[in-house]
């Protein structure tokens, strides 16, 4: 698969893909400056997750991956599904196993762009 500034998202938007793993999407329906924040607090909690591991600290560590879960249940990338047609969460699975591999499978049959 040609090498990407950006992973490629599903068609229906739900998705990206890394390393041929389905990974759920933000809720699209997120007002921006919340969605910001929540990117934000996202950010500051795994440096705190990064922080626990160099002091060897479990409980802070506990607590940083407990904010890591908060934030991306907020922004919909974990919890419930965002989406509301009843499709089943894929989020996890290898794209070739799912109903997106033909898709997935153009996508490494795609000339470069230029």
């Amino acid at each position: 698969m040609p090498i990407r500034s950006e992973p490629p998202v599903t068609p229906d938007g739900r998705y990206i893909v890394v390393r041929g793993r389905l990974w759920r999407r933000a809720d699209p329906s997120l007002p921006e400056a919340t969605r910001a924040a929540l990117v934000h607090e996202l950010m500051d909690a795994r440096r705190a997750v990064g922080a626990a591991k160099r002091a060897a600290d479990p409980q802070a560590m506990a607590k940083a991956r407990a904010r890591v879960d908060a934030a991306k249940t907020a922004l919909g990338e974990r919890g419930p599904v965002w989406w509301t047609d009843g499709a089943p969460d894929l989020n996890r699975h290898m794209a070739h196993t799912t109903p997106y591999a033909a898709w997935h499978a153009a996508l490494a049959d795609a000339p470069e762009p230029a």
